[in-house]
């Protein structure tokens, strides 16, 4: 017969083995919930750019599932730069229409809410938010009032991952990240150290893709960041095989820093300056 106390811990082990187990599978099984935090409400009731035409656009995903936004296209006579904008995990993108006359000036911008989000059907996922995001940018190439080659991908905290994959597999002007992220596994690993990485779904693993960027780039960081540490941002730049513009924004925190004057008017100065560049070189190259 064994020991008292070797029986006891052998128990407390399996009771350990147990909750570890049981912890592990809701992480698993919840893990959409706590990954995305779909917004329905308009942050902006009636969005309305100053600088730009507003109009609402509904587009089909590949599978036929309805994608609402905005489409935002300067007064001026075009064609223009154009830009795509994918939002954080729990925002709705109306306040992007309201914002572009200073974010986005003269430029063409589409902004379309997740699946899941605001108007938009579905369910999100990663894989599903990167096929939309190919989607989106390959409708916005095909558009007449787009400058040929002068299109640039904008994201924010979780959308930075959808613009990293898309940045590597399309033909952009510029990428511009707002708080991004090394990967979602890393940061999941970090808020949940014992769960395994296999279990997460949706990673968004910046870092894999990172080294095949080669778009002029502009990581912008906020001040005081409790969801995307400054050691996750520093793992992503390392990767990065062409140095970026990085810059950190006074006064800023995760939530605040879309929002801030200061922040939308770097964007704009960036984005106006790269895309200068791009029309500079086209006009050399015909000469």
């Amino acid at each position: 017969m064994k020991p008292i106390k070797y029986r006891k811990m052998t128990g407390m082990g399996g009771a350990v083995a147990l909750a570890w187990l049981t912890f592990t599978t809701i992480v698993a099984i919840g893990q959409r919930q706590l990954i995305f935090k779909p917004m329905r409400a308009k942050e902006v009731e009636r969005p309305r750019s100053a600088g730009h035409r507003t109009r609402p656009v509904v587009l089909r995903s590949t599978d036929g599932t309805r994608l609402s936004g905005w489409l935002l296209t300067p007064r001026t006579p075009g064609p223009h730069p154009a830009v795509v904008y994918f939002g954080g995990r729990s925002e709705e993108v109306s306040w992007v229409a309201r914002d572009a006359w200073r974010m986005f000036p003269n430029m063409t911008v589409l902004a379309i809410n997740y699946r899941g989000y605001g108007d938009s059907e579905g369910i999100p996922g990663e894989r599903q938010m990167v096929e939309d995001a190919h989607m989106l940018f390959d409708w916005l190439a095909k558009h007449r009032h787009i400058t040929a080659g002068q299109i640039a991908v904008v994201g924010r905290s979780l959308g930075s991952g959808v613009a990293v994959q898309i940045a590597v597999s399309r033909p952009v002007a510029a990428v511009v990240l707002i708080t991004p992220y090394d990967s979602l596994l890393a940061l999941a690993k970090r808020r949940f150290p014992s769960v395994p990485g296999f279990v997460l779904q949706h990673r968004f693993d910046s870092v894999k893709h990172a080294p095949l960027l080669s778009a002029p780039t502009f990581i912008i960081r906020a001040a005081t960041d409790d969801v995307v540490p400054a050691s996750h941002t520093d793992l992503l730049v390392a990767t990065l095989t062409t140095p970026p513009q990085d810059e950190t924004i006074l006064g800023s925190d995760h939530g605040n820093i879309p929002y801030l004057e200061a922040t939308q008017q770097r964007i704009a100065d960036f984005l106006t300056v790269k895309f200068g560049e791009v029309a500079a070189r086209l006009t050399t190259s015909t000469l």
